[in-house]
């Protein structure tokens, strides 16, 4: 393992035991409340300083530590005044400092010359160009088109007395279908994609006594099937201009 991968795995371990295992619900509790006025605050801050020391065992550099201490301040001080319980906030939070992170390792590896080639040949490379297009195009137009072919039998659903799912379960689940069924293809991994069906098939099965239940479960399998075959296409096309 080479030492920049160590590096930026003790960065990252130092910020993953600093705010997952190092911080209980009372102190989270606590800063929210009194934000500044919280001595949790700067403990927490402290301690994701002192534990990038630590882990990085280079006892002459205080420079990197400091830095990811204060910036982890500021950036929870930032999050404490946004919503409670809010996940657009709080991968916000983790973004930042995951930015952070990755400036530090830059400078730990001496590797900011290399970070405008890195970037030009990662978006000039036909391998990035096609996983990226393929990824995007399942995940979005094809749940459109899917949507819309299928939003007939959503409106007759809907007046036989609608559906008791979670709201906007289904969108989800689809992305998620599809994001596993082009990984699966990708990674020559077809017949992973048969379980995809079958477990699906026993997760959605319909009570058949509801009102509307056979409607709902055919409605389920069009758009499954339709979701599958067009991911199935594109993985397949992938595969031809990439592998």
């Amino acid at each position: 393992m080479t030492s920049e991968i160590i590096i930026a795995l003790q960065l990252l371990l130092a910020h993953v035991v600093t705010d997952f295992l190092l911080q209980s619900k009372a102190w989270i509790k606590q800063k929210r409340k009194k934000k500044t006025r919280s001595p949790f605050l700067y403990i927490h801050a402290f301690t994701a300083g002192l534990l990038t020391y630590l882990f990085l065992q280079d006892w002459s550099g205080w420079q990197i530590p400091v830095i990811i201490s204060v910036s982890h301040f500021f950036i929870d001080l930032w999050k404490l005044y946004q919503p409670k319980n809010s996940l657009v906030y709080f991968l916000w939070d983790q973004l930042f400092h995951l930015l952070v992170l990755l400036g530090a390792w830059l400078y730990l590896t001496d590797a900011f010359a290399s970070v405008v080639p890195f970037m030009a040949s990662f978006i000039t490379s036909e391998m990035t160009l096609v996983l990226l297009t393929g990824y995007l195009v399942v995940i979005f137009p094809i749940g459109f088109i899917i949507g819309m072919a299928t939003q007939q039998w959503q409106d007759e659903i809907a007046k036989d007395g609608g559906s008791t799912s979670l709201k906007k379960a289904g969108r989800y689940i689809g992305i998620f279908e599809r994001i596993l069924v082009l990984t699966f293809i990708l990674t020559n991994n077809f017949s992973a994609i048969g379980f995809l069906i079958a477990a699906k098939s026993i997760l959605r099965f319909s009570d058949k006594s509801k009102s509307g239940a056979r409607k709902q479960t055919e409605y389920v399998l069009i758009g499954t099937l339709m979701s599958f075959a067009l991911t199935i296409v594109i993985g397949i096309l992938m595969r031809v201009l990439v592998f």
